[in-house]
Protein backbone atom coordinates (compact mmCIF):
# COMPACT_ATOMS: atom_id res chain seq x y z
CA UNK A 1 0.00 0.00 0.00
CA UNK A 2 1.65 3.40 -0.67
CA UNK A 3 0.92 6.36 1.57
CA UNK A 4 0.78 9.84 -0.15
CA UNK A 5 0.71 12.79 2.21
CA UNK A 6 0.93 16.00 1.35
CA UNK A 7 1.58 18.32 4.34
CA UNK A 8 1.34 21.90 5.66
CA UNK A 9 1.49 23.99 9.17
CA UNK A 10 -2.19 24.04 9.31
CA UNK A 11 -3.22 20.30 7.73
CA UNK A 12 -2.03 17.18 6.74
CA UNK A 13 -3.97 14.98 3.33
CA UNK A 14 -3.25 11.52 3.32
CA UNK A 15 -4.10 8.93 0.65
CA UNK A 16 -3.37 5.65 0.52
CA UNK A 17 -3.83 3.46 -3.05
CA UNK A 18 -3.12 0.07 -3.65
CA UNK A 19 -0.89 -1.11 -6.56
CA UNK A 20 -3.75 -1.28 -8.92
CA UNK A 21 -4.39 2.23 -7.82
CA UNK A 22 -7.38 2.05 -6.20
CA UNK A 23 -7.84 4.64 -2.90
CA UNK A 24 -8.11 2.49 0.22
CA UNK A 25 -8.57 5.77 2.45
CA UNK A 26 -8.17 9.40 2.51
CA UNK A 27 -7.80 11.33 5.90
CA UNK A 28 -6.62 14.24 7.12
CA UNK A 29 -4.61 15.16 10.06
CA UNK A 30 -3.34 18.68 11.59
CA UNK A 31 -0.28 19.80 10.68
CA UNK A 32 2.82 18.69 10.83
CA UNK A 33 5.49 20.66 10.23
CA UNK A 34 8.99 19.50 12.03
CA UNK A 35 10.39 23.11 12.37
CA UNK A 36 7.88 24.37 14.98
CA UNK A 37 6.60 21.16 16.30
CA UNK A 38 7.91 18.25 18.69
CA UNK A 39 8.60 14.66 17.74
CA UNK A 40 5.66 14.11 20.23
CA UNK A 41 3.35 16.19 19.03
CA UNK A 42 4.05 14.60 15.28
CA UNK A 43 4.05 11.09 16.89
CA UNK A 44 0.51 12.29 18.30
CA UNK A 45 -0.91 13.78 15.19
CA UNK A 46 -0.39 10.79 13.21
CA UNK A 47 -1.16 7.98 16.23
CA UNK A 48 -4.42 9.18 17.13
CA UNK A 49 -5.70 9.22 13.67
CA UNK A 50 -8.00 5.40 13.25
CA UNK A 51 -7.12 5.37 9.65
CA UNK A 52 -3.91 5.26 10.00
CA UNK A 53 -2.81 3.57 12.76
CA UNK A 54 -5.07 0.84 12.19
CA UNK A 55 -3.37 0.36 8.29
CA UNK A 56 0.28 1.31 9.75
CA UNK A 57 1.98 -1.80 9.34
CA UNK A 58 0.13 -2.04 6.13
CA UNK A 59 2.24 0.54 4.39
CA UNK A 60 4.83 -0.66 2.52
CA UNK A 61 6.11 3.17 0.52
CA UNK A 62 5.27 6.61 2.19
CA UNK A 63 5.48 9.70 0.10
CA UNK A 64 5.92 12.62 2.42
CA UNK A 65 5.78 16.34 0.91
CA UNK A 66 5.71 18.31 4.12
CA UNK A 67 6.27 22.45 5.07
CA UNK A 68 9.72 23.06 6.94
CA UNK A 69 11.37 20.15 5.09
CA UNK A 70 13.68 21.68 3.50
CA UNK A 71 16.26 21.24 5.88
CA UNK A 72 18.14 18.05 7.15
CA UNK A 73 17.28 18.07 10.90
CA UNK A 74 13.64 18.70 10.52
CA UNK A 75 13.57 16.13 8.17
CA UNK A 76 15.32 13.09 10.67
CA UNK A 77 12.87 14.45 13.06
CA UNK A 78 9.88 13.61 11.48
CA UNK A 79 11.49 10.21 9.69
CA UNK A 80 12.44 9.22 12.99
CA UNK A 81 8.71 9.18 13.76
CA UNK A 82 7.80 7.98 10.47
CA UNK A 83 10.19 5.00 11.29
CA UNK A 84 8.14 4.32 14.67
CA UNK A 85 4.92 3.95 13.09
CA UNK A 86 5.05 2.82 9.61
CA UNK A 87 7.60 -0.14 10.36
CA UNK A 88 7.31 -1.84 6.94
CA UNK A 89 7.45 1.49 4.88
CA UNK A 90 10.30 2.63 2.44
CA UNK A 91 10.26 6.22 3.22
CA UNK A 92 10.54 9.58 1.15
CA UNK A 93 10.46 12.78 2.72
CA UNK A 94 10.91 16.13 0.82
CA UNK A 95 9.87 19.55 1.67
CA UNK A 96 6.70 21.12 -0.22
CA UNK A 97 7.91 22.57 -2.82
CA UNK A 98 8.37 19.16 -4.69
CA UNK A 99 4.17 18.72 -4.47
CA UNK A 100 3.66 21.59 -5.58
CA UNK A 101 5.74 20.97 -8.69
CA UNK A 102 4.25 17.87 -9.59
CA UNK A 103 0.86 19.58 -8.83
CA UNK A 104 0.85 22.16 -11.35
CA UNK A 105 3.43 21.97 -13.27
CA UNK A 106 3.02 19.92 -16.89
CA UNK A 107 6.23 17.39 -17.55
CA UNK A 108 8.58 18.76 -19.72
CA UNK A 109 6.89 22.45 -18.98
CA UNK A 110 9.70 25.52 -17.61
CA UNK A 111 7.79 27.09 -15.11
CA UNK A 112 7.90 29.07 -11.42
CA UNK A 113 6.01 27.18 -9.02
CA UNK A 114 5.07 29.20 -5.63
CA UNK A 115 3.28 28.37 -2.50
CA UNK A 116 0.76 30.64 -0.59
CA UNK A 117 -0.46 28.89 2.35
CA UNK A 118 0.22 29.15 5.89
CA UNK A 119 3.62 29.73 4.88
CA UNK A 120 4.97 30.66 1.63
CA UNK A 121 8.02 29.56 -0.91
CA UNK A 122 8.91 29.31 -4.54
CA UNK A 123 10.91 27.50 -6.68
CA UNK A 124 11.82 26.86 -10.33
CA UNK A 125 10.86 23.94 -12.44
CA UNK A 126 13.00 23.43 -15.70
CA UNK A 127 10.76 20.91 -16.95
CA UNK A 128 12.62 17.81 -15.32
CA UNK A 129 14.54 19.07 -11.92
CA UNK A 130 13.93 21.61 -9.39
CA UNK A 131 15.85 24.39 -8.51
CA UNK A 132 15.61 25.59 -4.89
CA UNK A 133 17.82 28.68 -4.50
CA UNK A 134 16.24 30.17 -1.37
CA UNK A 135 16.04 27.69 1.74
CA UNK A 136 13.34 28.72 3.95
CA UNK A 137 14.00 30.36 7.29
CA UNK A 138 10.21 30.07 8.38
CA UNK A 139 7.15 32.75 9.10
CA UNK A 140 9.55 35.08 11.44
CA UNK A 141 12.34 35.79 9.09
CA UNK A 142 10.69 34.87 6.10
CA UNK A 143 6.96 33.92 4.44
CA UNK A 144 5.86 36.94 2.96
CA UNK A 145 2.77 36.89 1.07
CA UNK A 146 1.87 33.84 3.48
CA UNK A 147 -1.47 33.32 5.90
CA UNK A 148 0.43 34.09 8.75
CA UNK A 149 2.69 37.23 7.31
CA UNK A 150 -1.11 38.86 6.91
CA UNK A 151 -1.92 37.78 9.95
CA UNK A 152 0.46 39.82 11.60
CA UNK A 153 0.20 42.62 9.21
CA UNK A 154 -3.68 42.61 10.86
CA UNK A 155 -2.30 42.92 14.29
CA UNK A 156 -0.27 45.70 13.42
CA UNK A 157 -2.73 47.62 11.87
CA UNK A 158 -4.85 46.78 14.57
CA UNK A 159 -2.74 47.85 17.07
CA UNK A 160 -1.82 50.65 15.45
CA UNK A 161 -4.83 52.01 14.39
CA UNK A 162 -4.59 52.20 11.04
CA UNK A 163 -7.63 49.75 10.43
CA UNK A 164 -11.07 51.55 10.01
CA UNK A 165 -13.14 51.27 13.69
CA UNK A 166 -15.97 49.66 12.20
CA UNK A 167 -13.66 46.58 10.98
CA UNK A 168 -11.50 46.98 14.31
CA UNK A 169 -15.05 46.50 16.28
CA UNK A 170 -16.11 43.62 13.62
CA UNK A 171 -12.21 41.91 14.35
CA UNK A 172 -12.97 42.15 17.70
CA UNK A 173 -16.09 40.21 17.53
CA UNK A 174 -14.03 36.89 15.73
CA UNK A 175 -11.10 37.10 17.57
CA UNK A 176 -9.47 37.73 21.05
CA UNK A 177 -7.15 40.34 20.78
CA UNK A 178 -5.97 40.83 24.18
CA UNK A 179 -2.42 41.18 24.17
CA UNK A 180 -1.90 38.34 26.75
CA UNK A 181 -3.68 35.99 24.40
CA UNK A 182 -1.45 37.19 21.52
CA UNK A 183 1.83 36.66 23.22
CA UNK A 184 0.68 33.47 24.54
CA UNK A 185 -0.07 32.26 21.45
CA UNK A 186 3.06 33.52 19.28
CA UNK A 187 5.90 32.86 22.03
CA UNK A 188 4.79 30.25 24.09
CA UNK A 189 2.36 27.93 22.23
CA UNK A 190 3.10 25.52 19.44
CA UNK A 191 2.05 26.42 16.16
CA UNK A 192 2.80 29.79 16.52
CA UNK A 193 2.61 30.54 12.47
CA UNK A 194 -0.61 28.71 12.23
CA UNK A 195 -2.77 31.32 14.89
CA UNK A 196 -1.36 33.91 12.62
CA UNK A 197 -2.43 32.47 9.66
CA UNK A 198 -6.16 32.36 11.29
CA UNK A 199 -6.31 35.93 11.61
CA UNK A 200 -5.73 36.00 7.07
CA UNK A 201 -9.34 35.31 7.05
CA UNK A 202 -10.68 38.37 8.29
CA UNK A 203 -8.02 40.11 5.97
CA UNK A 204 -9.87 37.87 3.03
CA UNK A 205 -13.12 38.61 3.63
CA UNK A 206 -12.87 42.29 3.86
CA UNK A 207 -10.19 42.63 0.84
CA UNK A 208 -12.12 45.18 -0.60
CA UNK A 209 -10.86 47.67 2.19
CA UNK A 210 -8.07 49.98 1.05
CA UNK A 211 -6.24 49.06 3.96
CA UNK A 212 -6.28 45.47 3.73
CA UNK A 213 -6.10 46.30 -0.11
CA UNK A 214 -2.64 48.05 0.62
CA UNK A 215 -1.69 45.17 2.83
CA UNK A 216 -2.39 42.49 0.47
CA UNK A 217 -0.17 44.20 -2.41
CA UNK A 218 2.62 45.08 -0.15
CA UNK A 219 2.92 41.76 0.87
CA UNK A 220 2.43 40.27 -2.88
CA UNK A 221 4.72 42.41 -4.35
CA UNK A 222 7.36 41.70 -1.53
CA UNK A 223 6.90 37.89 -2.58
CA UNK A 224 7.33 38.30 -5.83
CA UNK A 225 11.06 40.71 -5.68
CA UNK A 226 12.27 38.01 -3.53
CA UNK A 227 11.00 34.78 -4.58
CA UNK A 228 9.92 35.17 -8.16
CA UNK A 229 11.99 37.59 -9.55
CA UNK A 230 15.18 36.21 -8.59
CA UNK A 231 14.74 33.76 -11.84
CA UNK A 232 16.27 35.60 -14.78
CA UNK A 233 13.50 33.99 -17.38
CA UNK A 234 10.75 34.34 -14.50
CA UNK A 235 8.91 37.19 -17.66
CA UNK A 236 9.32 33.84 -19.81
CA UNK A 237 8.10 31.06 -18.21
CA UNK A 238 4.37 30.78 -16.18
CA UNK A 239 3.90 31.59 -12.40
CA UNK A 240 1.73 28.40 -10.71
CA UNK A 241 0.25 28.92 -7.42
CA UNK A 242 -0.48 26.20 -5.06
CA UNK A 243 -2.41 26.63 -1.40
CA UNK A 244 -5.52 28.32 0.08
CA UNK A 245 -3.74 32.32 -0.13
CA UNK A 246 -3.50 31.88 -3.25
CA UNK A 247 -6.93 30.42 -4.10
CA UNK A 248 -8.89 33.27 -2.48
CA UNK A 249 -6.66 35.99 -4.07
CA UNK A 250 -5.99 34.71 -7.15
CA UNK A 251 -7.87 38.27 -8.41
CA UNK A 252 -4.92 40.33 -6.40
CA UNK A 253 -2.04 37.79 -7.85
CA UNK A 254 -2.53 37.99 -10.81
CA UNK A 255 -3.08 42.41 -11.00
CA UNK A 256 0.58 41.82 -9.11
CA UNK A 257 1.67 39.91 -11.22
CA UNK A 258 0.86 41.80 -14.94
CA UNK A 259 2.59 44.91 -12.39
CA UNK A 260 6.15 43.04 -12.87
CA UNK A 261 5.17 41.59 -15.99
CA UNK A 262 4.62 38.38 -15.42
CA UNK A 263 2.42 35.37 -16.60
CA UNK A 264 0.16 33.56 -14.26
CA UNK A 265 -0.06 30.27 -14.83
CA UNK A 266 -2.32 27.64 -12.82
CA UNK A 267 -3.71 27.69 -9.19
CA UNK A 268 -4.54 24.54 -7.37
CA UNK A 269 -5.83 25.24 -3.83
CA UNK A 270 -5.42 21.63 -2.77
CA UNK A 271 -2.16 19.03 -4.43
CA UNK A 272 -2.76 16.58 -2.54
CA UNK A 273 -5.79 14.94 -6.31
CA UNK A 274 -2.55 15.99 -8.25
CA UNK A 275 -0.18 14.39 -6.25
CA UNK A 276 -1.98 10.89 -6.29
CA UNK A 277 -2.10 10.98 -10.37
CA UNK A 278 1.73 11.36 -10.23
CA UNK A 279 2.63 8.55 -8.31
CA UNK A 280 0.00 6.53 -9.34
CA UNK A 281 1.78 6.99 -12.81
CA UNK A 282 4.59 5.33 -11.43
CA UNK A 283 2.92 2.20 -9.42
CA UNK A 284 5.45 0.28 -11.11
CA UNK A 285 8.45 1.65 -10.12
CA UNK A 286 6.88 0.24 -6.50
CA UNK A 287 5.81 -3.00 -7.02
Amino acid sequence: MILVVDSGSTKTDWIAVDKQGKTIFETQTLGLNPQVLSSAILKERIINNFDLFQNREQITHLYFYGAGCGVASPQERILKVFNEIFINAKKIIKEDTYAAVYAAAKPGEKSIVCILGTGSNCTYFDGEEIEQRIVSLGYILMDEGSGNFFGKQLIRSYYFKTMSKDLAKEFEKEFDLSPDTIKENIYRRENPNTYLATFSKFLIKHKNNKVFQEIIAKGLKRFINHQILQFQNAREVPVHFIGSISFFLKDEIEKALANKGLTMGRIVQRPIDELVKYHKNRLEENF
